[in-house]
């Protein structure tokens, strides 16, 4: 780690918790965050300030003047720009010692299988069921661990997945949130913005929260709850916390799981 480095990252060098180690494995570290919008911009910001070595951003929308009240790292200038160029010119600015890869595009099973797998660990920031279950199969597939973050009106939601944990008793997004399940909260949240809204500081809170996650679990430091649903309430200034099972008859990580 060069002066540019150590100066740069002191204030979580002196840290005792942290020190050069934990920010040397940082430094290594590939980051997958899938969408750029009101999660995926505070959650890349975070994690390219703290000093992920790479950092790769995957969105296949453009910017528009209504994601400007939460999309903090878009600008009016950057309206109708790709929004991971847009991202990625600011993350540059934030920290050059960040290497940036962009996605323009919603990316399939098949890319979305080969990105996740040559990354360490991967955050959904995406805005729809579909996408997320995608994203859920590829890290059960991998066995990468998966960040995933909603926000929609006041209410956001926040877990970690381990598909790598060794006992195979985590849970997975199928477990929570079954694909064909009656309850599909979370469906079409960009949609659901624009009819029902959806409070800024909230996308920045559980933008966060992720990249707190990310952040911790690759240095090796502090405490990461995995299976353990946060629930914030940003209206009542309010937050829970439940654990969530694994189900047993889950298509996706029971069955894997029962074939390693």
């Amino acid at each position: 780690m060069n002066d540019d480095a150590l100066t740069r990252y002191s204030r979580h060098i002196l840290l005792n918790e942290w020190g050069v180690e934990a920010q040397d494995k940082l430094s290594k570290a590939k980051v997958l965050v899938i969408g750029m919008g009101g999660l995926g911009c505070p959650a890349a910001h975070a994690l390219a300030a703290a000093g992920v070595g790479h950092l790769t951003i995957v969105d296949g929308d453009t910017v528009d003047t209504t994601n400007l009240q939460r999309q903090y790292l878009h600008t009016a200038e950057r309206i109708g720009m790709s929004k991971v160029q847009s991202a990625k010119i600011a993350l540059n600015a934030i920290n050059p010692l960040c290497q940036i890869t962009t996605i323009a595009q919603r990316i399939g099973d098949d890319k979305l299988n080969r990105a996740v797998a040559a990354h360490d660990i991967v955050l959904d920031c995406s805005d729809n069921f579909a996408t997320r279950h995608a994203i859920n199969r590829a890290c059960v597939a991998a066995r990468k661990p998966l960040v995933s973050g909603a926000a929609i009106r006041f209410d956001g939601q926040f877990i970690v997945f381990n598909a790598a944990d060794p006992l195979g008793e985590s849970a997975c997004y199928h477990c929570l949130f079954p694909e064909h399940g009656v309850d599909t909260q979370l469906e079409d949240e960009a949609d659901r913005c624009a009819v029902m809204g959806v409070f800024a500081p909230l996308t920045m809170q559980i933008g966060n929260l992720q990249a707190a996650a990310a952040i911790k679990w690759l240095a090796g430091v502090g405490t990461v709850p995995v299976s353990t649903l946060t629930i914030v309430d940003a209206l009542n200034s309010t937050q829970h916390s439940i654990a969530v099972p694994q189900d047993a008859g889950c298509t996706v990580c029971a069955s894997s799981t029962a074939t390693q």
